[in-house]
């Protein structure tokens, strides 16, 4: 009995030590840690998404014939807004990319939305304009913030999540490595700006 006893011991503490070594409460975490950070970068969309349609109400007050412009922001805020985000975009590569692409369709709407703009200068002295273009450009910063947060999230766990043994937990428990962001095409580029 007393060898048994010794026996049972020796496999929890063997059990113990295996499984501590195995990553799996610090692969939750990372993934976790992953999780939040989208969602930082999913609060940060929508704050834009909930500005742009009064700064299309403002410019649409000066730039009544700008109809396409426009209608191409509003056409690019649906798009945004009608795709379903939750955890399988992270985990589905290819809707992780038709979301990125939707969110790069909107930062170039709102791109030329800014550059008609320029051609109003009463649009631009408007106090309200300006107000919601500070508020837009902040959105925008902090949109690359936490999409910053979510690339180092990302970093951290499939950087461990590849490393042995947790290789083996993570094929075990099937967690794979999160897709990341990618610059755009054409990103390496430097804009051409015109004042004709």
């Amino acid at each position: 009995m007393n060898f048994m006893k010794k026996s049972l011991v020796a496999i929890a503490l063997v059990s113990t030590l295996t499984l501590s070594g195995c990553g799996y409460n610090t692969l939750q975490v990372k993934d976790e840690a992953v999780t939040a950070s989208w969602s930082e970068v999913q609060n940060q969309y929508q704050r834009r998404a909930d500005l742009v349609p009064n700064l299309v109400n403002v410019v649409k007050g000066y730039a009544k014939h700008e109809e396409q412009v426009l209608t191409e922001v509003t056409q690019a805020r649906a798009n945004v807004a009608g795709l379903k985000v939750d955890k399988e975009v992270l985990e589905d590569p290819a809707l992780f990319e038709k979301y990125q692409q939707a969110q790069a369709q909107m930062t170039s709407a709102l791109s030329r939305l800014i550059a008609v703009s320029e051609n109003y200068p009463d649009l631009k002295a408007n106090e309200q304009f300006r107000e919601l273009q500070v508020q837009l450009e902040g959105t925008e910063n902090r949109i690359a913030v936490a999409r910053n947060r979510y690339i180092t999230a990302v970093q951290d766990f499939n950087s461990y999540s590849r490393q042995f043994p947790q290789v083996m937990t993570a094929k075990v428990i099937g967690m794979e490595t999160k897709p990341n962001f990618s610059a755009e095409q054409g990103a390496q580029n430097a804009p051409k700006v015109s004042f004709d």
